[in-house]
C-alpha cells in the first residue's frame, strides 16, 4: 500500500494524516509535540465555539487514531533524503521509506532546506496543492507563509496536500466528501457524539 510520512503533529500534519489514511493510504506521523497549539485557545475555528489548543490536538489525534494512523509521539526526525521517486525519513533509532513526504514542522524549515526545496525569500515555495519543487514532497502551514499563521489555514494546507496525493494515487481528481450514511456505517454513530 502507498505510504505517506508526515513530519509534525499539529493541525496540518494531523489533517494530512487523517485524510490519506481515511481514503486508503498508509500514514505515519512523527511528532515532537512542540506545536504552538499548546499556547493557543481557539475561538475562531469554524465549527468550534471555544476550545483550548491542547484539547483540540487531542481531538485531532483521536480522529487520526480512529482511522489507524501510525503516530510516533516524541520521535524526532533527524533527516530526510530523496532517493529517486522515494524518500527516506530518519529518526535517532530508525529509518523509514516512503512514497510521499509532508512537512508540517511549523516555521522550522530545516528539513525543507535539507531536501533542497525551492524557497521564495524565507518561506518554502509551494504550488496551490502545497507541493514543493521536490516532486511528492509537500510543505504546509507556517513553513510556507511569512507571519500569516493560523490553525485553520494549516489544517487546510494539510488537507490540500492529502487531496493532491490521493489524486495522484487514484489517477483522477479526488474529492473527499462524506454523507451522513457514511459516518453511521463507519463509526456506528460516533460522528453524532
Amino acid at each position: 500500500m502507498t505510504h505517506v510520512t508526515i513530519v509534525g503533529g499539529g493541525p496540518a500534519g494531523l489533517s494530512a494524516a487523517l485524510f490519506v489514511e481515511k481514503n486508503g493510504l498508509d500514514a505515519t506521523v512523527f511528532d515532537m509535540d512542540e506545536t504552538w497549539m499548546h499556547k493557543a485557545h481557539l475561538f475562531n475555528y469554524p465549527g468550534i465555539g471555544s476550545i483550548d489548543g491542547s484539547s483540540y490536538l487531542e481531538v485531532l489525534r483521536s480522529q487520526a487514531d480512529s482511522f489507524g494512523v501510525d503516530r510516533h509521539q516524541e520521535t524526532e526526525v533527524t533527516g530526510v533524503t530523496a532517493n529517486g521517486d522515494r524518500f527516506t525519513v530518519s529518526t535517532e533509532n530508525d529509518s523509514h521509506d516512503t512514497a510521499y513526504l509532508v512537512l508540517a514542522t511549523g516555521a522550522n524549515r530545516d528539513l525543507a532546506k535539507e531536501l533542497d526545496c525551492a524557497f521564495d525569500g524565507d518561506v518554502v515555495d509551494v504550488d496551490v496543492t502545497m507541493e514543493t519543487s521536490v516532486t511528492d514532497a509537500y510543505a504546509t502551514g507556517a513553513m510556507v507563509r511569512d507571519q500569516e499563521w493560523q490553525a485553520v489555514i494549516s489544517a487546510g494546507d494539510g488537507t490540500a496536500a492529502a487531496l493532491n496525493i490521493l489524486s495522484k494515487e487514484k489517477g483522477e481528481h479526488f474529492h473527499d466528501f462524506d454523507v451522513p450514511a457514511d459516518a453511521a456505517s463507519v463509526f456506528g454513530g460516533l460522528a453524532e457524539e
